[in-house]
């Protein structure tokens, strides 16, 4: 068994999340006030079912502009195959899932429920730490 730090010694706890109900205007705007790129979007059992990202807001925008119309909910622009990480997950593990992927953040999961989120930045000062 390895030593390595954990990613939940280093993941966001305290999250905005988001509703699949939600409006997306409604949902981009939360976006834009809180400054954050993308939220995990929950259900009411508090089941991870998706992430909304700016870019999906960028999507529903233009949707927008051609038809004058903001329709839709986040269930509509989501992304719905979410790739996660296991808050067990050592930084090394975490920074490989980062270099293979194009992903800047990931949602973090401890046994079957949503319990932080960890970012590019979260790990680089992990290892930092560490090694820096």
């Amino acid at each position: 068994m390895n030593d390595r730090p954990r990613i939940s010694h280093y993941m966001a706890t305290n999250l905005i999340t988001l509703a699949p109900e939600t409006e997306i205007n409604q949902a981009m705007h939360i976006l834009l006030e809180r400054h954050i790129s993308g939220a995990p979007v929950v259900d009411a059992a508090g089941g991870l079912v998706g992430v909304l990202s700016k870019k999906d807001c960028l999507k529903a925008a233009l949707h927008a502009s051609y038809y004058r119309d903001w329709g839709g909910s986040v269930a509509d622009y989501m992304s719905k195959d979410v790739q996660t990480l296991d808050a067990g997950m050592d930084i090394v593990s975490a920074a490989e899932a980062f270099v293979a992927s194009t992903f800047r953040r990931f949602p973090v999961m401890q046994d079957g429920r949503l319990v932080g989120q960890v970012s590019r930045a979260d790990i680089l000062r992990a290892l930092g730490e560490q090694w820096g």
